[in-house]
């Protein structure tokens, strides 16, 4: 039986040291050591320690930038979600890596601040191109891009810790019910409701009709003269 490939032995080498040792007493020569490598072979794979443990977060911005690229004004939502879903299905097609890396961080402050700012790389990606596809340099539109890239990171990253603590069956079903929630919350622009024109109300009576028609006259004209 074959090896598995350098990379995913020092990943599973480091994993294992930090499980054993701690985070802050593991060095790279240890991981490498472990993963049966040189140095050499470790920092061509890995710039360092760090980045052993998260995602290639460079190539996974790269992929959402590409699916953005691909859509139109009237497709730019759908492209959105469909970005939020790439995220999650790399995490879900790391399995048992993404759930040690999550018990991780979840217990390493330094880890923890690192990953939060890789959060905000997403988060500024999906702000510029919301903005750019509303087409609006108000300051209003400006708060409304960034509400709007906060909820869909946060939708994506809810759903994530749900399926990474085992609580989801179904994370890529619940992250698209989840994105419809959200841009729910934000139509389109332009798609506001429309201020005026008349509201019918329906409602069920005793009366009859006849009797009913010169009251409704009446609050009809009273209503026209406001």
């Amino acid at each position: 039986m074959s090896k598995p490939p350098a990379r995913a032995r020092l990943a599973d080498a480091a994993f294992t040291l930090f499980d054993e040792r701690g985070y802050e007493q593991t060095t790279v020569d240890d991981i490498a050591e472990r993963a049966g490598v040189g140095r050499t072979t470790f920092f061509r794979h890995y710039r360092s320690e760090e980045a052993v443990i998260f995602p290639d977060h460079d190539r996974l911005l790269a992929l959402i930038r590409d699916r953005l690229a691909t859509s139109s004004l009237s497709t730019a939502l759908v492209a959105v979600s469909d970005a939020v879903r790439l995220v999650l299905l790399h995490y879900i097609d790391e399995g048992d890596l993404a759930r040690r890396r999550y018990a991780l961080t979840s217990k390493v402050a330094a880890l923890r601040d690192r990953e939060i700012a890789s959060v905000a790389r997403y988060q500024r990606l999906f702000r510029e191109f919301i903005s750019d596809w509303m087409g609006d340099p108000t300051e209003s539109a400006s708060l409304r891009a960034e509400l709007m890239a906060a909820a869909v990171v946060a939708a994506h990253n809810h759903v994530l810790r749900r399926w990474l603590r085992g609580e989801s069956a179904d994370p890529v079903a619940e992250v698209d019910e989840a994105m419809r929630e959200v841009l729910a919350l934000f139509p389109a622009p332009g798609s506001r409701p429309e201020t005026g024109g008349t509201t019918l109300v329906a409602f069920r009576t005793g009366q009859d009709l006849d009797a009913l028609l010169p009251s409704l006259r009446r609050l009809i004209e009273e209503a026209s003269e406001q």
